[in-house]
């Protein structure tokens, strides 16, 4: 099994344009006036891509930055209550993204929010964006996203579905200096997997037309929709409903030289079956980090409940790829996370490869 381990580096950079801008868009405390009672029969501007976004997602990312593109990218959307969804990934100890969609109020009608945010190189940025276009047909279904308060001028993230594809485009200003945003990076990803999210479907009978967050007023004193070092954010990470944390160590029966990296994989599915590999369970990779070997502890937060199945392995030779004299961890090590609750794990690199 061949996996590369810089990919997700790169990936969490092209979200984070902006992330070194200093704190200067402070939240003023504003009282959102109560919006109409939202029904079965409402209409919720976007509601359908709730359920289209559904499931583990995998695919390419190409940038018009000087860091390029790279081939792979895995996103497990899963419901966090009857109408968001969301998902979270890490790098490392020091980066990190959460992006997710949601039903709000604002500007007098019921839409879609799209929260999009976390660390990179420990510093943490969060922007919101609401719908403006919807177009869906038989074939396409096309979604964007813009900017709270200086709309399509600030920040734009067009999200398309083609049967079984995903691609979502995301377009800057770059600090407002340019007159109109251009792009930033595209994903355009494949549908791995919809069994891994089945279960909080059924949980919230997901989706349904309930308010997650009344933004009425919320951007009114605001210059744009983006928060910097967690100053003012309407929606921090610490009232995402639903979602838990795990605490993943590992030992090994070998020295580790501490100028290596360890990659810990999490699947909703064994990757080992009668001692042997199972390639095709690949699909269901839902979280992942990349760690220095000397740290043997690293927390998932904002994650999904469920069952898991935790894997590590060690690059002895600093190649990037997994392959012979690396070590791995030989058996399925599971457990099991409740909503809103903890988990721990343990996994062994007990085994080298020949």
């Amino acid at each position: 099994m061949a996996i590369r381990l810089g990919f997700v580096l790169l990936l969490l950079s092209l979200f984070f344009v902006g992330c070194k801008k200093p704190a200067n868009n402070q939240h003023q405390q504003v009282v959102n006036n109560a919006p109409p009672p939202i029904t079965a029969s409402t209409q919720v501007k976007g509601y359908n891509l709730l359920s289209k976004i559904c499931g583990i997602w995998d695919g390419g990312v190409t940038s018009t930055t000087a860091l390029g593109g790279y081939p792979e990218w895995i996103v497990d959307f899963r419901p966090i209550s009857a109408a968001q969804v969301g998902a979270k990934n890490e790098l490392d100890t020091a980066n990190s993204i959460f992006m997710s969609f949601f039903i709000t109020y604002h500007d007098s009608a019921y839409k879609l929010a799209f929260r999009n945010g976390g660390s990179f190189t420990n510093l943490q940025r969060v922007s919101y964006m609401e719908i403006d276009s919807v177009v869906e047909t038989s074939s396409l279904s096309y979604y964007r996203f813009v900017d709270f308060v200086k709309g399509a001028k600030r920040t734009i993230t067009e999200v398309t579905f083609k049967q079984d594809s995903l691609i979502i485009e995301s377009y800057t200003n770059k600090y407002n200096t340019l007159p109109t945003p251009t792009q930033h990076m595209q994903w355009r990803a494949k549908l791995q997997d919809t069994t891994s999210c089945q279960a909080a479907k059924t949980h919230f009978n997901f989706p349904q037309k309930v308010l997650v967050q009344n933004f009425d007023s919320t951007f009114m004193n605001v210059t744009e929709s983006i928060y910097y070092q967690n100053v003012g954010d309407p929606y921090p990470a610490s009232a995402q409903p639903y979602v838990g944390q795990a605490s993943i160590n590992y030992g090994s029966d070998y020295a580790l030289n501490a100028n290596r990296n360890v990659f810990v994989l999490i699947n909703t599915q064994p990757l080992i079956s009668n001692f042997a590999f199972n390639s095709g369970n690949m699909i269901y990779r839902s979280r992942y980090v990349l760690l220095n070997s000397a740290t043997r502890i690293f927390t998932f937060t904002m994650m999904h409940p469920g069952t898991y199945y935790l894997y590590v392995y060690y690059d002895a030779n600093g190649n990037g790829i997994m392959d012979s004299g690396d070590y791995v961890s030989a058996a399925n090590t599971t457990f099991t996370l409740a909503p809103g609750g903890t988990a721990t794990a343990s996994a062994q690199l007990d085994y080298q490869i020949p």
